[in-house]
């Protein structure tokens, strides 16, 4: 099946509300705007709050599951397409909201009543393998290419049924190029002395700061003959390298049955011989694992875990160490240890950068502390 061919008209236009950054009407074929009706163009004209830069010719846009035009997405479908768009945010049946990288914006996009957009997040979960129902009320699932979805349903939710979608580059990106962006700062020859030395690493930062993105640059930057083992609670990472695997936690089944966490998939990827063992995201009890691993020999591993600065990793690691029945004193040690460098990333508007690089040490009382990194 050939691709479809998709047409995005940029028209900037008055925006009532709105941070003034023009607005951002894309339609796919055939569309007949935001007046459309019927399941498949219902809110076809999505409106942004940001022009259009060479979206209409951009060589890449976003692709559905069957290579064309994304309209598994319904309504969401043109915002999906624009490759600029890394973010999208709907709010009940009421709002939707999109990042094209500088902030969110709202759009307005005609998503029908309440029920058209529970069956849009149910349909967009099975996509990916996953049941999202009264039981099982919040749900992670990884689409096609990567793109990330999330659902949470009512009465969790009291604002009506709640979808953040998270889409990855439309092109891989590497470490030259987040330098010539200007993420690494002064730091950029120090970034390639951790991968060509296997350094140990704990890539942390806020929602959104760029770990993800940081992370696969660096892992695609190792010796194509090592073998890198990774493990996610939802498969994200897309590294451009011949000798990546991927590991993805799966929900329990309507019967309860299945289940497969995180602890499990990093004592399974150690049987596979990772030249780079990689956790996704520390969340709990998997960091006992990760550092059991990275204590026995398995140099070149990296973990990803959320924190709001440098200064707040060593109690996020308590925290986490906690879960997993470690003592204070132990999840210090072993962190010393396991963890050679961590880099700690920022967002200020559309700028992320690594803010600090720092070094974990143990304090006079054998507690976890941290420092800056000195050569």
């Amino acid at each position: 099946m050939q691709p479809e061919h998709v047409s995005l008209d940029a028209v900037v236009v008055p925006s009532p509300g709105l941070p003034d950054r023009g607005t951002f009407v894309a339609r796919p074929p055939n569309s007949r705007g935001a007046g459309s009706t019927g399941a498949g163009n219902r809110g076809a004209a999505a409106v942004m709050g940001a022009p259009v830069e060479g979206v209409g010719s951009a060589p890449q846009l976003r692709r559905g599951i069957r290579g064309g035009y994304p309209e598994e997405f319904g309504p969401l479908a043109s915002l999906v397409a624009d490759p600029l768009v890394t973010d999208i945010f709907v709010n009940g049946s009421e709002t939707v909201w999109a990042d094209r990288g500088s902030g969110l914006v709202r759009a307005t996009v005609q998503l029908g009543a309440e029920g058209d957009v529970r069956e849009l997040a149910i349909s967009l979960l099975a996509l990916g393998g996953r049941h999202i129902d009264e039981s099982s009320p919040c749900v992670d699932a990884r689409l096609h290419g990567g793109i990330r979805v999330h659902a949470v349903l009512p009465p969790i939710s009291a604002t009506g049924t709640l979808l953040s979608i998270r889409l990855p580059s439309v092109t891989r990106i590497s470490l030259d190029d987040l330098g010539a962006q200007g993420v690494f700062g002064e730091h950029r020859t120090l970034i390639d002395r951790f991968v060509a030395r296997r350094e140990n690493l704990l890539i942390t930062g806020a929602g959104g700061s760029g770990k993800t993105t940081v992370l696969a640059a660096m892992l695609a930057s190792a010796p194509a003959f090592e073998r890198i083992v990774a493990i996610e609670d939802v498969a994200e990472l897309r590294v451009d390298h011949p000798h990546f695997v991927s590991l993805e936690a799966r929900q329990a089944n309507i019967e309860g049955a299945g289940e497969i966490g995180l602890a499990r998939l990093v004592r399974e990827a150690l049987r596979m011989r990772p030249d780079r063992l990689v956790v996704g995201e520390c969340r709990g009890e998997e960091v006992r694992e990760l550092l059991s691993a990275l204590n026995t020999g398995h140099d070149g591993g990296a973990g990803t875990l959320h924190a709001n600065s440098l200064a707040d990793v060593p109690a996020r690691l308590e925290a986490l160490g906690a879960i997993a029945g470690l003592g204070a004193e132990a999840i210090a040690r072993q962190s010393v240890s396991a963890i050679g460098a961590v880099l700690h990333l920022e967002r200020s508007g559309t700028q992320r950068r690594l803010a600090q690089v720092g070094r974990l040490r143990l304090d006079s009382r054998g507690r976890l502390a941290i420092e800056e990194w000195t050569e």
